[in-house]
């Protein structure tokens, strides 16, 4: 099984899709997918509003989040206005993990989510009774991309004695198949639990942050290969050179990189585990591997520090960083607007996969909550979610 991801063109066509709205550039994504048939995607990339606009847009946004009873959850990955005005309406920024708990806890009767697909179906799978709405519902991810239902339930079924492990950048289907869903903030913690109860692991869909997962771990895990667009263009030659340049500087690695890039790291962790490590470490300069997209909060947080881009320098790159998620850029003004005034853009997953996808995540839920607590997990239950 092989994803092997490589860099996002921009193409020379434009799309708009509702008559109406600004126009959209469509950025074309090709890479290697030997898994599906998906070898080409692509992203559609909002107009940029113009300050007036902005502005008139977020006043609308505000009323309509009121009306509707509603509340957004946005990545730290989306664009800044995206980020503040989730803060500013009594929403909430964060990482996919604590998207997934606000929105499970919140009492709002519909979530605006802005990020990409597999993070709009983990709400509706969280909460079924809730409307879930999302700026462009073609906003998808690589990682899920490379590992279709189909092929990932043979592999699964090749190997029926190791536990499943997915990453939650994956389908409703690859969820349910699963028995345990984990992002990057608590993969190491529940994969080495695992471990010390003897358990052999499959792991999918991202190989780099399995290969790190492994390292940490020392657990017997079976890798899908794939690999996010984003985070494998990293070089470590030019993150090297960029450290020689910036004496003193830090480097911050989210683990979705590739080995040689997390070795040069002085922190490697999740969105969340990054903006602790800027918050902590005794620096004034951090170079920072991973979306472009956290570099926003990351100054907001810490005001009088300098945040570089780490360098991607990728195949056909013309700029030496250009790690932004073409389908992150999908989420705009414009569209969120849109959904909440007609509704559009509902996600809609079946029952019969909620049941099925929600043990494993909840089962994640369980246990970070139970780390928090300071609590010994319950027991861990094989198959539950393959049933």
């Amino acid at each position: 099984m092989s994803a092997a991801p490589g860099r996002p063109q921009a193409s020379s066509h434009r799309s708009a899709e509702h008559e109406g709205t600004p126009v959209h550039a469509v950025i074309d994504v090709e890479y290697e997918q030997p898994a599906c048939s998906t070898q080409r995607a692509w992203a559609r990339v909002p107009a940029e509003p113009t300050p007036s606009e902005r502005g008139a847009l977020k006043d609308r946004i505000r009323r309509l989040l009121r009306e509707r009873d509603a509340v957004m959850v946005s990545h730290f990955y989306v664009h800044p206005d995206l980020q503040d005005l989730a803060e500013e309406t009594g929403g909430l920024v964060s990482d996919s993990l604590e998207m997934a708990r606000f929105g499970r806890d919140h009492p709002a009767r519909t979530l605006v989510v802005s990020g990409v697909r597999f993070m709009g179906e983990t709400a509706k799978i969280l909460s079924p009774a809730k409307h879930v709405l999302m700026p462009d519902l073609d906003a998808t991810c690589s990682l899920d991309l490379g590992c279709p239902a189909a092929a990932f339930g043979a592999f699964c079924d090749a190997h029926a004695d190791r536990t499943v492990v997915v990453y939650a950048n994956t389908s409703a289907e690859v969820k349910a198949r699963a028995d345990w869903v984990v992002t990057s903030s608590c993969a190491v913690d529940v994969v080495r639990a695992l471990k010390d109860q003897g358990r052999k692991i499959l792991w999918a869909p991202d190989k780099h942050l399995g290969h790190y997962i492994q390292r940490e771990t020392g657990a017997d895990m079976l890798l899908w290969n794939g690999a996010c667009i984003v985070h494998d263009e990293f070089k470590a030659f030019e993150l090297q050179a960029l450290k020689d340049q910036h004496a003193g500087a830090k480097v911050l690695v989210h683990p979705e990189s590739p080995a040689d890039v997390v070795a040069l790291a002085d922190a490697v962790g999740s969105t969340s585990g990054i903006l602790k490590a800027a918050r902590e470490l005794d620096a004034r300069t951090f170079i920072v591997a991973t979306d472009t997209g956290l570099l926003h909060k990351l100054r907001l947080l810490n005001p009088g520090k300098t945040f570089i881009e780490a360098p991607t320098a990728g195949n056909s790159a013309t700029c030496k960083s250009c790690a932004h998620c073409p389908w992150m850029a999908m989420n705009g003004l414009v569209d969120l607007a849109r959904v909440l005034e007609t509704g559009a853009h509902e996600v809609h997953v079946d029952p019969a996969l909620v049941a099925r996808a929600r043990v494993p995540i909840d089962r994640m839920l369980a246990f970070t909550a139970a780390q928090r607590a300071r609590q010994a997990a319950g027991a861990l239950v094989p198959n539950i979610g393959a049933a």
